[in-house]
């Protein structure tokens, strides 16, 4: 067991006010807790979301030894910004170092991987390098970094021989798919064999948990988003724009619309309202089809359950073969089948497995006809328990803690 002296700085670029911070990060380190390790969580947080998100936060965080050090996030000028917010990152980590003598640095991929290298580097600080995705490429294929502007191709090729160097100094190495696993033991430019584990974004299977979801509330939730008895609903789950194809999915709605006039469209998202608006209307969709609400992690899972399918398609591309969705593990924990696409990371063999939905291999009309008659038709009958116990076997929280515990046992020599 951890001795309750091993102290562990997290370093994450997303803030804690932001959703996936709330989702793949706290559950994490709380559970880690129970091992004995205590954390200083060292965040760069979006100024408007941090007023309007800290006191949740801290809630959440209260009942664990963790502390939590946030500054503020930098958004302009491009590139600049960001210079400005690892300097600032590496500062704040070196002052918490003098305070707290950490054992082990853990960081998400970006800017904090360069402060984790550079503590392992300069102070001796053991660092386990979390690969959330090939986070270069991923800039580059979400368009954030353009590769035709001399800037956006210099900072991409530091960060690709950076992100090299990382896996060879890191005392250890998680990436989020057997997918990327394989092409990083693939690598021969790294000293091989890298040591790298698996480990998936988890699902917290107690927080989206059908069984929580009584008749009363769930007729509730439906009567606030009108929904009617007789509505078939599909839902999107997330954010909107960037990998996140709108337009291909608004497509697919469209095609099902047209064969199955009781659907409704139902968007979970915190951001970027108005184009889901506009996607559907040049798609012919009729306003009163498209449901659009936030919701605070805590209502997500009630307002999930409103859902026949969750529809999510994310662009297939070399960077995304490293992705692995949260909202896939949460729509799966609450027994919902899912319509997806191949080509990101282990999503295709996780839905075949389990039998848990439907799979595009592309996005052609004939293809998503083929999907939408199989829908139509009930060509392969839904077992919500079993797409359930699916969840539970592959996206487990649990599962997930034992192996970041056997990998800071491995790291810290304990």
């Amino acid at each position: 067991m951890a001795n309750s002296t091993k102290k562990i700085l997290f370093i994450s670029y997303d803030g804690l006010t932001d959703p996936l911070g709330q989702s793949q990060v706290i559950p994490y380190l709380a559970g880690l807790t129970k091992w004995g390790y205590e954390f200083v969580i060292l965040s760069c947080d979006k100024p408007e979301k941090f007023s309007s998100q800290k006191e949740y936060v801290e809630q959440l965080i209260a009942p664990f030894p963790i502390q939590w050090v946030s500054i503020p996030y930098h958004r302009k000028p491009p590139v600049l910004s960001s210079v400005y917010d690892f300097f600032k990152l590496r500062q704040k980590a070196k002052q918490l170092h003098a305070i707290h003598h950490f054992d082990m640095t853990h960081t998400r991929v970006g800017l904090p991987q360069l402060v984790g290298l550079h503590m392992k580097k300069k102070l001796g600080v053991k660092f386990l390098n979390d690969i959330r995705g090939f986070w270069a490429d991923e800039r580059v294929d979400g368009g954030m970094w353009n590769l035709k502007n001399p800037i956006y191709r210099m900072v991409y090729r530091f960060f690709r021989k950076k992100e090299d160097e990382f896996i060879r100094v890191a005392d250890y190495n998680t990436c989020l798919t057997y997918k990327a696993k394989e092409i990083i033991l693939n690598w021969k430019h790294l000293p091989q064999p890298v040591k790298v584990a698996v480990v998936p974004c988890s699902a917290d299977l107690d927080l989206f948990d059908p069984a929580t979801v009584t008749a009363d509330k769930k007729l509730a939730i439906q009567q606030s988003l009108g929904i009617e008895p007789n509505d078939f609903i599909v839902s999107y789950l997330g954010s909107i724009g960037g990998w996140y194809l709108t337009r291909e999915m608004m497509q697919f709605c469209r095609l099902l619309l047209d064969k199955k006039p009781n659907a409704k469209f139902l968007f979970i998202s915190n951001n970027r309202h108005e184009v889901v608006v506009q996607e559907a209307a040049a798609f012919g969709i009729p306003a009163d089809r498209v449901i659009v609400k936030m919701g605070k992690r805590h209502e997500v899972p009630l307002i999930l359950s409103c859902s026949h399918f969750s529809l999510f398609f994310i662009k297939p591309c070399f960077s995304k073969l490293s992705s692995s969705p949260t909202k896939h593990g949460e729509i799966m924990a609450m027994g919902i089948p899912v319509i997806s696409n191949s080509g990101v990371g282990d999503v295709k063999e996780i839905i075949e497995k389990y039998k848990a939905g439907y799979v595009l291999d592309d996005f052609d009309l004939a293809s998503m006809q083929s999907i939408v008659d199989a829908i139509c038709s009930n060509k392969m009958e839904m077992d919500a328990a079993g797409i359930r116990a699916g969840a539970i076997d592959f996206y487990s929280l649990d599962k997930t803690l034992d192996t970041y515990h056997e990998l800071y046992q491995i790291i810290m020599g304990l």
